[in-house]
């Protein structure tokens, strides 16, 4: 089992960039893939980006490549989503998410993560 705590969010201005962090608990978080995820005001919730569990494999929702990065730290038991250019349609909560399973393709899905933090609010004013 594995608890995830992400952090960073804030309110920011259209073209500014964040790091977002998720740390993760537990001794295994290298057998697990990281996702992030995020849910507007009344809208579902969507993928953003995802890391396989070496780092060496990463996806990108369309509204996400160009502009952000997902990376991970195994040492410190982390996984970061650099986000830069930002708009006001990024403004959402951001969630990360992780399961040891999922490879490849399932990463975009979010029905297919076990583990999901509590999220953090991006805002971007214009």
């Amino acid at each position: 089992q594995v608890q995830l705590v992400e952090s960073g969010g804030g309110l920011v201005q259209a073209g500014d960039s964040l790091r977002l962090s998720c740390a993760a608990s537990g001794r295994t978080f290298s057998s697990y893939a990281m996702g992030w995820f995020r849910q507007a005001p009344g809208k579902e919730r969507e993928f953003v980006a995802a890391i396989d569990r070496g780092g060496g494999g990463t996806a990108y929702a369309d509204s996400a490549k160009g502009r952000f990065t997902i990376s991970r730290d195994n040492a410190k038991n982390t996984v970061y989503l650099q986000m830069s250019s930002l708009k006001p349609e990024d403004t959402a909560v951001y969630y990360c998410a992780a399961d040891s399973r999922i490879t490849g393709a399932t990463m975009t899905l979010d029905w297919m993560y076990n583990y999901w933090g509590q999220g953090t609010q991006v805002t971007v004013s214009s």
